[in-house]
């Protein structure tokens, strides 16, 4: 699923700010993990609705 691979970037993206912010005390890297965590969000409710969609689809059928 594409949604799954989105999701999988998005977290690998925010690897360095969350070892700046909990290692170091980076505030700035907090605020883009925070912002990184909010875009994850969506995804995951992206993907959720899709997996809905599909399954709606099926039982359709």
């Amino acid at each position: 699923m594409k949604e799954y691979e989105k999701i999988k970037q998005l977290v690998a993206s925010i690897e360095e700010d969350v070892i700046k912010f909990s290692e170091k005390g980076n505030a700035a890297a907090g605020t883009r993990v925070r912002k990184g965590l909010q875009e994850i969000k969506r995804a995951c409710q992206d993907m959720r609705d899709a997996i809905q969609d599909q399954k709606k689809s099926e039982t359709a059928d």
